[in-house]
Parts: structure tokens; C-alpha cells; sequence
């Protein structure tokens, strides 16, 4: 057992020598963003069979290196499932985000990865329902510098709620609600 602390020690240290200097040159940045959700659960069952597209917003924020960083984002959609008269679906999501971001010249591609809250809100004819859930995200995309503290970024993101059955193991039927979609978004990139 003693012999496994100074390899644990030294895996460590090569992490941070790695990351330090990734970190080290971070930029801070803010991201608006429109897109639509497909697939899963929302109003679009896929980006080809889709005739309406429900417009939604997002906003991101976090830290960006040469390589890696991270985000929070804030997504809001008010017509999940399409626009009816007699039902309104709301989605929110908030997710931290982990990303792997290489930057090559004026083009920066990036993967991510993360989890967070996601809050759905179902109104029908005289019921009403909203729960609170935990989830995760993956995607990727890329931003293309126009300037060098401004870029334009287009990607597509994964959403998906934990169910709780499958983190326990256990049949608690409490996966009903569960949430899950895709999105594509289009935004801006502005870095200080």
C-alpha cells in the first residue's frame, strides 16, 4: 500500500503541469445563442422531418484556454413540444459544462460534457405539472474567430435526465417524466 502514494502523488503532479498552463492563459467569456431542439421528446422528431421549428435561447459563460475550460449554461424553450392550444411545454435547463477545446489558428473545435438541473412544465386543459430533474449533456461544436476576442459558434448538444431506477439499481418507476433531446445552436462568441 505505501509503495501506490508516491505514484499517486507523481500522476497528480503531471496533471497539473499539463493543465497549468492551460488554465493559466484562460479567457473569460459570454455566449448568446438561438437554436431548436430535435428528436427525444421535443416538438421536431428529427432535423429533416421538422415543420416547426421551436426558436429557443441559451446563454453560456465560463473560462477558455488553448485546450481546455469550462461553461455554465442557461437554456430556455417555451414551446418544447410544439405550439397547441391546449397544451404548453416549458423546458430550462442549467448545466456545467466541462470542454476540450484545441485551438487552431482562428478555428477552435470543441467537445463537452456535463451535468445539471433540467426543469420541465407541462400545462394542459385544467392540469398543470412541472418536476425538477437531474441530467447531463454532451456535444460539440466549433467557434471561428472574426476577430480575436469575437467568433461566431455553431453546435449541437445531447440532453438527457438521470433516471432514478438506473442510478439505484431498483424499479422505483420514477422515470415517467424523464427528459431527453437534441439541439442545434447557432451564436457568438465574446471573449474578455
Amino acid at each position: 500500500m505505501p509503495a501506490r502514494k508516491p505514484l499517486l502523488h507523481r500522476a497528480l503532479l503531471v496533471l497539473l503541469v499539463l493543465f497549468t498552463p492551460c488554465l493559466a492563459h484562460a479567457q473569460g467569456f459570454i455566449s448568446p445563442s438561438f437554436g431548436y431542439n430535435i428528436g427525444g421528446d421535443s416538438g421536431c422528431p428529427s432535423a429533416l422531418d421538422c415543420e416547426d421549428k421551436n426558436w429557443n435561447f441559451a446563454v453560456s459563460g465560463g473560462a477558455l484556454g488553448s485546450i481546455v475550460g469550462f461553461e455554465a449554461e442557461w437554456l430556455y424553450e417555451d414551446a418544447f413540444r410544439g405550439k397547441t392550444v391546449n397544451e404548453t411545454s416549458k423546458v430550462t435547463t442549467f448545466m456545467g459544462n466541462f470542454l476540450i477545446a484545441p485551438r487552431i489558428s482562428i478555428v477552435q473545435p470543441y467537445g463537452l460534457v456535463g451535468v445539471g438541473l433540467m426543469r420541465t412544465e407541462l400545462e394542459n386543459v385544467g392540469a398543470s405539472e412541472s418536476e425538477n430533474q437531474i441530467g447531463w449533456d454532451i456535444g460539440g461544436g466549433v467557434m471561428v474567430f472574426v476577430h480575436r476576442n469575437v467568433a461566431i459558434k455553431g453546435d449541437i448538444r445531447y440532453y438527457h435526465s438521470f433516471e432514478a431506477s438506473d442510478l439505484l439499481g431498483i424499479d422505483l418507476n420514477l422515470d415517467d417524466n424523464k427528459l431527453d433531446f437534441g439541439r442545434f445552436g447557432f451564436g457568438v462568441v465574446f471573449k474578455f
